[in-house]
């Protein structure tokens, strides 16, 4: 359950600084979005850009941003940067009959609170409104990259899956109801704590 004072909303112009600092957070190596561009994810497919709001602070707590690709266009194994054409979303297909997951960010001071399972919960939902076949995005594995000398990446997520080990990312959404596909290499090519490494989920 989403505790009393956090609340979900679709992402408004106002909001995009705070989901610029909340990128740096993140992802603190790589460039985060520019008002450009999450302009570009609002015109777009507005109805698919999630967040999370500290009510009582009136703050953005976390995103999910998603959009609508028909993957027969695309391959298993295709990176982030060709799912999401760079960043920008100009792939998004109205037709398409798959949500694709392509972020989902909260921030630090704000995780532990379900934040992420209820951004997850507001995509799914959006998925059975609109009638779509699936929602479909990747994993990193940051906690891969210490073990990768000792068992392949297909060890690591089924081990991840039962339960004997616990990946700081693939859990996390593993706990939301993400089922995982198979590992693939390139999705986030600069990701080092993955060994360059995620699993497609759905």
């Amino acid at each position: 359950m989403l505790p009393a004072n956090y609340q979900i909303r679709l992402m408004q112009p106002s909001d995009f600084s705070e989901i610029i600092e909340i990128c740096k957070r993140v992802y603190p190596t790589d460039t985060p979005y520019t008002p450009d561009e999450l302009n570009e994810h609002h015109r777009v497919f507005s109805e698919g850009q999630f967040v999370a709001i500290d009510a009582p602070h009136g703050a953005v707590a976390g995103v999910h941003f998603t959009l609508r690709l028909r993957l027969r266009d695309f391959h298993v194994d295709d990176p982030w940067d060709i799912l999401t054409a760079g960043g920008t979303f100009a792939d998004h297909n109205p037709e398409g009959h798959t949500l694709y997951g392509a972020d989902i960010m909260v921030h630090p001071t704000h995780q532990r609170h379900g934040i992420a399972h209820a951004l997850t919960d507001s995509a799914r939902s959006l998925t059975q409104a609109e009638n779509l076949w699936r929602m479909v995005g990747a994993s990193r594995l940051p906690g891969y990259g210490k073990r990768r000398a000792s068992m392949p990446p297909e060890q690591y997520v089924a081990a991840v899956v039962r339960g004997e080990l616990v990946d700081p990312v693939l859990t996390a959404h593993l706990k939301d109801g993400w089922t995982v596909v198979r590992p693939i290499h390139g999705y986030l090519p600069h990701d080092d704590e993955s060994d360059g490494w995620a699993a497609v989920i759905q």
